[in-house]
């Protein structure tokens, strides 16, 4: 049997190591947790916690290159928002519109929701809440914005472009073969013609009875806050700054969100986003030290290919708010 044999004649005894923990009591690093959670929840007694789901961007997807709010990317989030005890959910809305399909879907998951927990909603505009942006602030039971945000533009839009003739002059020969007599309809290399352009100016009047019909379903009374303008004319498609659209009844108040809940809820209410904003392209590709930092560590084919579909995203969403941008 071998024994480990000390310099020192009389080895001074080392102390026991202190234990854990005592019979009947949890760890320390356990207890500490728990004090610190109790203390947590005793300080914050009182105070309400608001969810807040930001609703930020363009609607829908088209595509290559083109991404945006659908409900399949919000459906969890706006659970998690519902899913809190508070009497209040707040959405912040800034974005120029989209597919009218996806604000029907998104704005009606908002409203069963609320009404099935019994919430209020109030929605805070940010830059824009045009078009589509504007249906998804017709969710919420009040609407607030700054007096410089661009609000209305509820109207339907549809653009392109013809290339007729573009194919010939390049020597290019198109072939193009159709079961249907109007399966070739609004086709762009084809001479443009009228019953085609009857059947679109159709689909976008029935899209825009719909959303005109929310409005006034949503607004109610409010809509004749007006300052003389007809309710035909606040249909047309115009979009107004945020105090126009307050006298107009197209927003309730000019205000900001953290000193309007305040003033409502109290003071010490806490804000909790549920779904905070994506990161910069910079940052979420290792570049925000700079372009020299992110060369070093190597770009893979997937981050490249990711990246291309990052900056296609930031051109599209761009050139849908430019519209809107008065800066």
């Amino acid at each position: 049997m071998s024994a480990e044999i000390s310099d020192s004649p009389n080895p001074a005894p080392q102390p026991p190591a202190p234990p854990d923990r005592t019979p009947g009591s949890w760890p320390r690093s356990r207890l500490g947790a728990q004090s610190r959670s109790w203390l947590d929840r005793l300080l914050r007694r009182g105070q309400p916690d608001i969810p807040v789901l930001r609703l930020v961007g363009t609607i829908g997807q088209a595509g290559f290159g083109r991404s945006g709010m659908t409900l399949a990317s919000l459906e969890s989030h706006i659970a998690r928002a519902f899913a809190t005890k508070g009497p209040v959910v707040a959405l912040v809305v800034n974005s120029p519109g989209g597919s009218p399909v996806q604000s029907s879907l998104i704005a009606g998951r908002i409203r069963d929701l609320a009404v099935e927990k019994n919430k209020t909603v109030i929605a805070f505009v940010e830059d824009v809440a045009a078009s589509g942006g504007y249906w998804l602030a017709c969710a919420a039971d009040e609407i607030i914005a700054d007096k410089s945000s661009i609000v209305g533009s509820i109207g339907v839009i549809s653009a392109g472009f013809g290339f007729t003739g573009l194919l010939e002059r390049m020597g290019v020969e198109r072939r193009v073969y159709t079961a249907g007599t109007r399966k070739l309809i609004l086709d762009p290399f084809s001479p443009e013609r009228q019953d085609d352009v009857h059947k679109l100016e159709s689909l976008q009047q029935d899209v825009h009875e719909a959303f005109i019909k929310l409005v006034r379903e949503r607004r109610g009374d409010r809509l004749a806050a007006g300052d003389g303008t007809t309710g035909s004319d606040i249909f047309n498609g115009e979009f107004w700054s945020g105090e126009a659209a307050r006298r107009l009844g197209l927003v309730d108040a000019i205000d900001h969100m953290r000193p309007f809940l305040r003033a409502r809820y109290g003071s010490k209410l806490r804000l909790r986003v549920v779904n905070p904003d994506k990161p910069s392209l910079r940052r979420r590709f290792g570049l925000a030290g700079g372009v020299s930092g992110g060369v070093a560590g190597g770009l893979t084919t997937e981050d490249a290919r990711s990246l291309v579909h990052a900056v296609l995203d930031v051109m599209d969403e761009r050139a849908q708010n430019q519209r809107y941008d008065l800066s």
